[in-house]
């Protein structure tokens, strides 16, 4: 495994840690002023300073990309469908033009939570015929951009609202019925914060190997938990074992960033130095 005691070169910044403190332009000069040289930006943070800006910024920064949020909420009703489509093709665009190496996926959960609007549906097992659909049609067009896509499975807290996808078997099932030659261009995004649980996890990450680990993501699991969304702890401060976990990921070849990703009530109301200097330093002495 790396040490990562000496420096943060593989450190890289999910911008949901900080988005309550300033716009990614904001967050781009922070990581620069801290020596951060990854991002992973939202789409929604890229759309609100437009995407040409959001390019040069990250160009002129000399940033890379750990990834590229987020693809996906597949799962709709009849009606919507042409919106998922073109909505998952935009962020293919939008990823290239940025240089993300990946885009991940958060599949979705019922229809009418995925994509306000569908028509109510209780039907979870339709919901992941869904989502196989979808990603077998955004697979096509993102070969042809040469844009890998990771799915990420949502801890099961989330199947209703977020992603039915809920463990590492199944997104990489996924990939195996859709992908099997394991061309590269469909793999996973594993964040422990969604799968240390699992009691199938080790032999999972094993089955995945290093062509399917496409992005590794941390944060920590705090007890008690106040709220399932917006109350990630910062490395160390929960009951994570995040370094077995990236032990185990990196034994299977992945060698990119440990992106952090902290979405945290607690954390987004203090100055964003003082998250960064705290990403910083966990990631040297935890992770």
């Amino acid at each position: 495994m790396r040490d990562f005691s000496a420096d943060h070169r593989w450190l890289s910044l999910n911008t949901a840690t900080v988005r309550k403190q300033g716009d990614l332009a904001t967050i781009v000069d922070a990581c620069a002023r801290h020596g951060i040289r990854a991002i992973d930006p939202w789409r929604d943070q890229v759309a609100a300073i437009g995407l040409d800006r959001a390019v040069r910024l990250v160009r002129d920064a000399g940033l890379e990309l750990s990834g590229y949020c987020r693809g996906g909420m597949f799962t709709s009703d009849d009606a919507h469908r042409g919106e998922v489509r073109d909505d998952n093709r935009r962020a293919v665009d939008e990823a290239k033009a940025l240089g993300a190496p990946c885009i991940v996926l958060v599949a979705g959960g019922l229809p009418h939570y995925s994509r306000p609007g569908s028509a109510p549906s209780k039907d979870i097992a339709q919901a992941r015929t869904q989502v196989d659909d979808a990603i077998t049609e955004m697979l096509d067009y993102a070969k042809q951009a040469g844009m890998p896509l990771a799915i990420e499975p949502l801890h099961p807290a989330y199947a209703a609202d977020r992603a039915c996808v809920n463990t590492t078997k199944q997104a990489l099932d996924i990939c195996d019925r859709l992908d099997p030659a394991r061309s590269g261009a469909l793999g996973v995004a594993l964040d422990v914060y969604h799968i240390w649980w699992d009691p199938e996890l080790m032999p999972q990450i094993a089955r995945a190997g290093k062509d399917r680990l496409l992005a590794f993501h941390v944060c920590d699991w705090v007890v008690p938990t106040k709220d399932i969304l917006n109350d990630r702890g910062m490395m160390g401060d929960g009951v994570i074992d995040i370094p077995s976990v990236r032990r185990a990921v990196e034994a299977q070849g992945f060698a990119g960033y440990s992106e952090i990703e902290i979405f945290s009530n607690d954390w987004w109301s203090r100055p964003m130095d003082e998250v960064l200097r705290t990403c910083i330093e966990r990631h040297r002495t935890v992770i």
